[in-house]
């Protein structure tokens, strides 16, 4: 099953195909504030789903292709995401802060988006920015502490996502928390669509060109470690989002240019690049050479 967001803050179920509106059921609707009804759905899902599917299956919905989906989980309490988490990724960085060695930072909420939206590059003359590829873990227990073996009990679901990121030596979080630096979507698949998380394939395209290809047999720390090492200095909530990291391929866009990620068995989407007004501060006066180690 697929959980979205779309047409303003609506909530629905989706075979892929057809979005049935599932709002009421969720308690919850547009105007919400803050918007944390499919925070709840998650949280209930496990009781909710009889009717989820019963829904699914007995109403006409209306095509996915006629509804403007939104990033599923605008509000969640943590967005946490693991840097250098493929050895290649390292080398290309010529980076040794690999993911077991920091651990994992966090990225502002505000920087979340959904699949209609556009990637905004901030007004800094002298500075790239690089999409980097990767998948959305969507937390659906409570916990904390939580053992490598019991790991995949606390996933609900994944999703398609993108780090966009300012290059230079600045504070991560701070580079990487631009407004619509954090595209996330076009769905939520759910996690029993997804039976074995060591082998999920995905793929970046700019332009139509492939820049980023990667399975998560390579990941450095696995996807059940990532949720340990989280929970153990966190108490991990539904609706909470990790970021698994990116492999090799990052690179520089432009205004113009088209993003695409797919994430086997997950889903797809495509947004559009446009340079933005606003975003300049002091600390990025200086100019930042990105070099590509090999």
């Amino acid at each position: 099953m697929k959980i979205l967001r779309f047409d303003g803050g609506r909530i629905g179920v989706s075979d892929g195909k057809k979005v049935v509106d599932v709002s009421e059921l969720c308690g919850s609707g547009p105007g919400d504030w803050p918007p944390v009804g499919i925070n709840r759905l998650i949280r209930d899902f496990d009781a909710l789903r009889p009717k989820l599917e019963a829904l699914l299956a007995a109403q006409a919905g209306v095509p996915v292709d006629s509804v403007r989906l939104e990033t599923p989980i605008p509000w969640p309490n943590k967005l946490m995401a693991y840097p250098v988490n493929y050895h290649d990724h390292a080398k290309e960085m010529a980076s040794r802060g690999l993911a077991d060695v920091q651990g994992y930072f966090l990225k502002s909420n505000s920087s979340l988006v959904g699949p209609a939206d556009h990637i905004e590059l901030p007004a800094l003359t002298g500075r790239e920015v690089h999409h980097e590829c990767e998948i959305a873990l969507i937390i659906g227990k409570e916990g904390r502490q939580i053992l490598p073996e019991r790991a995949l009990e606390h996933v609900f679901g994944y999703a398609c996502l993108l780090d966009m990121t300012v290059r230079g030596k600045e504070e991560r979080v701070f580079r990487k928390s631009y407004d619509t630096f954090t595209p996330v979507g076009p769905w939520i698949t759910t996690a029993d669509e997804v039976p074995d998380p060591t082998d999920i394939g995905m793929k970046l395209w700019v332009n139509g060109e492939l820049r980023q290809s990667a399975n998560t047999r390579d990941l450095i720390v696995s996807v059940r470690n990532m949720i340990a090492i989280a929970s153990s200095a966190s108490t991990l909530y539904p609706g909470d989002i990790i970021a698994t990291g990116t492999p090799a391929g990052v690179a520089k866009v432009v205004p113009g240019d088209t993003v695409s990620i797919e994430v086997d068995r997950v889903g797809k989407m495509a947004l559009q690049v446009v340079q933005g007004t606003r975003g300049f501060n002091v600390v990025f006066e200086k100019p930042y050479e990105f070099v590509r180690h090999s």
